[in-house]
């Protein structure tokens, strides 16, 4: 569908003023059937119509869809991220935190896909970092202990060494792909 959209919106662009004009009377004949057809079907027909991918942004686009921009965003975010405002074409979220930081940009992007999917007239999907100082129980691991030279006794005051970069706490990470070599 988001092709169809993208060709007919650069079609526009070059159509001469009796065409974009013609666009315009289709348009509003194709909404004033849609809101008929929306009419007639009752509660449980609209919700089963505005769930349908085809649908749902059709009736957004003509103002009849029967969830408002913040249920749609809601209902997408699947619990995967927190709705904190949607203004002036823009959401904002906060991502919950879930496992390993390699896997956020991927998180960030299928939350920012299912938002624009569900509500099309949002424009912008901004992130605001997770206010909890809490290491997500997920993302811990366990350090080997360490192994003593033979003939010398372990001493339990002494740690590895860290990988960490100067200034920077080393964070355990449950990826195996995100850990520093040793």
């Amino acid at each position: 569908m988001n092709e169809r959209i993208t060709a007919i919106e650069s079609m526009l662009e070059e159509a001469d003023p009796a065409a974009i004009e013609l666009v315009r009377h289709l348009l509003g004949l194709y909404g004033e059937g849609l809101a008929r057809v929306m009419e007639i079907a009752g509660e449980q027909t609209a919700e089963l119509l505005a769930a349908d991918e085809l649908l749902s942004p059709l009736l957004v686009l003509h103002d009849l869809h029967p969830l408002d921009a913040r249920a749609r965003v809601t209902a997408a975010l699947e619990g995967g991220a927190d709705l904190l405002a949607i203004e002036d074409g823009r959401a904002r979220l906060r991502l919950r935190a879930a496992g390993c930081r390699s896997s956020q940009a991927a998180a960030q992007e299928a939350v920012r896909a299912a938002v624009l999917a569900a509500a099309p007239e949002i424009e912008h999907v901004e992130f605001e970092p997770e206010q909890s100082a809490l290491i997500p129980v997920e993302s811990l691991s366990m350090r080997p202990a360490s192994r003593a030279a033979p003939g010398q006794a372990e001493n339990p005051s002494v740690r590895p060494a860290s990988r960490a970069a100067p200034g920077q706490a080393e964070i355990p990470s449950a990826c195996p792909t995100s850990r520093a070599a040793p």
